[in-house]
C-alpha cells in the first residue's frame, strides 16, 4: 500500500492510545503520530517521545494545529460525541475509540456534522479491518456453510479495580459498551442483518453492568452471547449454519487470546483449520483510514454502521429493564 501519510495527532493519553493505537498507527504504512494533546503536558511528552511527535498541553490546540491531518480521541466514553463533533467542526477528520456514544441518537448529530461540513468520522471498530473477518464475511456470505441459523460467542476478562475507567459508571463504564460491542459488531458486519427484538439479562456491579447475556433474533437467525468483566478470559465466536459450521478461535484480540484461526466444518464432516499471519488490526485500520480521507476509499464501519450497532446495544440495556 502506497499514498500520502496520515499525520495523526492523538487527543489524550489513555492506556489504549500508549499501547495499542500510537504504537500500530506509527508503523502503518499511511500513518504516523505527529502530535499528542493532554491536559497534562507532562503525560503528552511521555507518550509523544517514542514517536518523535511534539507535545501540546491543550486539546483545543491540536485541533487548531495546520501541520495535523486526522485526530483519534481515546477519552472517557462520556467525552467521545463532545470531542468527535470539536473535531469534525475544526475540519479535522476524525477516529473515535469506541463506543462513540452512549445512546443511538447522538450519532445522528454527527452524521449532520459530519455531512454539512464534509470532513470525515468514524468510530474504531479495528475488528473489521482485519483479514480473518474479511475472510468470515467471504465464507458466510459465499454459503460455505449453507444457510446460517445461529451466532453464538462469548468475551471476558475480570477486572475488579474500582479505579479502572471500565468499572466507573459516571465515565461510561460497563462490559457491554467496553466488550459487548464486539459480539454485535462482527455479526452485523458478516450478515449485514439488524437485530429485530433482544431478550438480555445485567449482572451489576459498582453500579455498572458486569456481566451480561443477550439472546438476539435477527431476521434470518439467531444470536446468542455473553460479555463479562468478572469471568476468566475467553473469546470466540461461531456460526452455525445448516451444512457446517464455523468458529473464530480469537475473534477480538488475538495477540491476547490466541492464535488466529478460523476452524471451518463442511457438510462431509471435514473440519478444516484457516491460519493467518499475525496481522496488527490496529495498523490496518490506519490505513483504511488514510484511504478513506485521501484517496475517497469506501470505510468499512462508517457512522451509519456504528448508529446500528449503538441501537443494538441500547435494545440490550432496554430489554434487561
Amino acid at each position: 500500500m502506497t499514498g500520502k501519510q496520515v499525520r495523526w495527532g492523538i487527543l489524550g493519553a489513555a492506556k489504549i492510545a500508549r499501547e495499542w493505537i500510537c504504537p500500530a498507527t506509527h508503523k502503518s504504512e499511511r500513518g504516523v503520530v505527529a502530535a499528542v494533546a493532554s491536559r497534562g503536558v507532562e503525560r503528552a511528552q511521555a507518550l509523544a517521545a517514542p514517536y518523535g511527535a511534539r507535545a501540546l498541553d491543550s486539546y483545543d490546540a491540536l485541533l487548531a494545529d495546520p501541520e495535523i491531518d486526522a485526530i483519534y480521541v481515546p477519552l472517557p466514553n462520556g467525552a467521545h460525541v463532545e470531542w468527535t463533533r470539536k473535531c469534525i467542526e475544526a475540519g479535522k477528520p476524525v477516529l473515535c475509540e469506541k463506543p462513540i456514544s452512549l445512546k443511538a441518537e447522538e450519532i445522528d448529530g454527527l452524521i449532520e456534522a459530519r455531512d454539512a461540513h464534509g470532513v470525515f468520522a468514524a468510530e474504531a471498530f479495528m475488528v473489521t479491518h482485519h483479514p480473518q473477518w474479511l475472510r468470515v464475511r467471504e465464507l458466510v456470505q459465499g454459503g460455505a456453510i449453507g444457510k446460517l441459523c445461529h451466532v453464538q460467542s462469548a468475551f471476558s476478562f475480570n477486572n475488579t479495580d474500582p479505579q479502572n475507567i471500565r468499572n466507573m459508571p459516571d465515565q461510561g463504564g460497563g462490559a457491554l459498551r467496553d466488550i459487548g460491542v464486539y459480539p454485535s459488531v462482527v455479526t452485523r458486519f458478516v450478515t449485514g442483518e439488524e437485530p429485530e427484538t433482544i431478550r438480555a439479562t445485567i449482572d451489576w456491579d459498582m453500579g455498572i453492568d458486569a456481566t451480561a447475556r443477550v439472546s438476539a433474533d435477527f431476521p434470518s437467525f439467531g444470536l446468542d452471547f455473553y460479555v463479562s468483566m468478572r469471568m476468566a478470559a475467553q473469546q470466540f465466536v461461531t456460526f452455525h449454519g445448516d451444512r457446517g459450521w464455523l468458529t473464530v478461535k480469537a475473534p477480538f484480540n488475538a495477540r491476547l487470546y490466541g492464535d488466529t484461526v478460523i476452524e471451518h466444518r463442511d457438510e462431509s464432516g471435514r473440519i478444516t483449520l484457516e491460519r493467518f499471519p499475525l496481522a496488527d488490526q490496529y495498523a490496518a485500520q490506519a490505513d483504511a483510514f488514510a484511504a478513506t480521507i485521501f484517496d475517497g476509499a469506501d470505510y468499512a464501519c462508517p457512522l451509519e454502521f456504528s448508529r446500528g450497532n449503538q441501537r443494538m446495544i441500547d435494545m440490550i440495556y432496554a430489554a434487561a429493564e
